[in-house]
């Protein structure tokens, strides 16, 4: 039987996420940087938004959704090279600002949600799924880089330098793209070993 989650927990976290887009969405650092950083969040609430009725995800699933959201919307506040994030810098004695590959690496977050879809509407096998979440996330990182390359040719100036974000890193974007490929990893590996795997790992009967 297909899971059929309850309850207002993706209406509270939803409400949260547009408070905090908001508060952030005032005085960036660069408008123009915002606007390239964001146009992907909105584009990804919107989505969420409007498939809700049609297909709710679990709670998990949206949790895990809503990090990248989050990230995304403060590095496009401050820029992700320019982000507040000193401490850990520090701690760990880097020599650059990390803040990036954290979120790319919460990008990898997607694929227990693409693995669930999959899964609980009957389109996959569950091993196939997991093989589905995996790879969409490495083809979406891999167009994500592309695109950063295409918008900081295109635009220039600091502006393209700053939504580029390779902080004078020659491997950033082969970087950011395994950064990506590991969040995707640890989701499914959570995805497997969680709630949401089927019982005995056997594929579901086909939907009447």
């Amino acid at each position: 039987m297909e899971q059929r989650p309850r309850g207002r927990f993706p209406v509270v976290l939803a409400a949260i996420f547009v408070l905090f887009f908001a508060w952030l969405a005032v005085e960036p650092a660069s408008r123009t940087v915002w606007w390239a950083e964001n146009i992907p969040v909105m584009a990804v609430f919107a989505l969420l938004a409007a498939t809700a009725r049609r297909f709710r995800f679990s709670d998990l699933a949206y949790a895990l959704m809503a990090v990248w959201l989050f990230l995304h919307a403060i590095g496009g506040h401050y820029t992700f090279a320019n982000v507040p994030f000193g401490f850990v810098t520090d701690l760990f004695g880097f020599s650059r600002n990390h803040f990036d590959r954290v979120a790319h690496f919460s990008v990898g977050f997607y694929a227990y949600a693409l693995a669930e879809l999959l899964i609980r509407k009957r389109w996959a096998h569950p091993v196939a799924a997991v093989l589905f979440g995996l790879t969409s996330i490495m083809a979406v990182a891999c167009a994500y880089e592309i695109i950063e390359w295409a918008y900081a040719v295109l635009e220039g100036g600091d502006a393209g330098v700053e939504f580029l974000g390779s902080q004078g890193d020659v491997w950033d974007a082969q970087k950011d793209m395994l950064a990506d490929t590991l969040g995707a990893v640890f989701a499914l590996l959570f995805f497997r070993f969680g709630p949401g795997w089927p019982a005995g790992g056997r594929p579901l009967p086909p939907a009447a």
